[in-house]
């Protein structure tokens, strides 16, 4: 693993001090998937029951019904919480930051002041981000990244052109609706142009916080399939223009889906806020 520091340890220490200024005796982390995962990849891949070990308590799973957030494998105890959520993740980035910004306004009513956390993998960091754009009142305290294409990849591009090919419309008549219900993320997550979203997006105002990214490798990766999903230069929130120079990058090695050293990875980042 190789993590690379591109700001002064000085001014990382300031913004932990601005991160702990306020209730560090309470944090709440919100595990955002990527595109066409769910709650389970963050559960099944071992990630949460690393969490555990360490101190994280289950903090329940969040999903939306007529009657609202709806609450699922509550636990209100312990000062230092995890939880999962249900999102749309075909849907455009701005549909599901509609979504996300529901279940954070609920878990700020029920846990107020407590320090907010979001970790997001592949598109769900991309959308993490737009929401602390969207939200900067909302005090997003960190962000941690997982394979995030941040300044775009050329695999949505692929998804745009099957959409408009054939493919989509073999997939309509057999009930499999993927590539069409996903154009307009596909197209928010092209490379990043100024006539799309990223184009926008990388050039916004980003709240104070303290910004991480978990940049997957392409060397000795299995059959390079991490950087074709996301290019590596793409995960890397340095790579953002309003970001330069304000985030931690943390090179490792390995493919683009979750897996248990995520988790590992995760608590070391959580415990060297305290440590600074």
């Amino acid at each position: 693993m190789k993590i690379q520091f591109p700001i002064p340890i000085i001014a990382f220490c300031v913004l932990v001090l601005l991160f702990f200024s306020g209730n560090a005796s309470s944090e709440t982390l919100v595990l955002i998937q990527g595109y066409l995962g769910g709650a389970e990849n963050w559960r099944d891949s071992g990630i949460t029951q690393v969490l555990e070990k360490s101190g994280w308590k289950d903090g329940g799973h969040l999903s939306t019904g007529p009657g609202g957030v709806s609450d699922r494998m509550s636990n209100t105890q312990g000062s230092r919480r995890y939880i999962t959520l249900d999102l749309p993740t075909q849907a455009s980035l701005m549909v599901q930051s509609k979504q996300l910004d529901r279940y954070l306004a609920y878990l700020h009513r029920r846990h107020p002041g407590s320090a907010l956390i979001l970790v997001g993998h592949s598109a769900g960091g991309v959308l993490a981000r737009l929401y602390m754009v969207q939200h900067p009142k909302r005090s997003v305290s960190a962000l941690i990244t997982i394979a995030s294409p941040h300044r775009g990849t050329e695999s949505a591009e692929l998804g745009l052109l099957a959409g408009q090919s054939p493919l989509s419309w073999m997939g309509s008549a057999l009930g499999i609706n993927t590539l069409n219900h996903s154009q307009g993320l596909y197209h928010d997550l092209m490379r990043e142009n100024p006539n799309n979203l990223l184009g926008w997006l990388n050039y916004q105002r980003h709240p104070a916080a303290l910004y991480f990214s978990v940049v997957r490798s392409e060397d000795n990766e299995t059959f390079g399939l991490g950087s074709l999903i996301v290019p590596a230069w793409s995960q890397d929130l340095n790579q953002v223009y309003a970001l330069r120079g304000r985030a931690r990058t943390i090179i490792v090695q390995g493919g683009h889906g979750l897996r248990i050293e995520d988790g590992r990875l995760l608590v070391r980042i959580l415990e060297s806020l305290h440590r600074t």
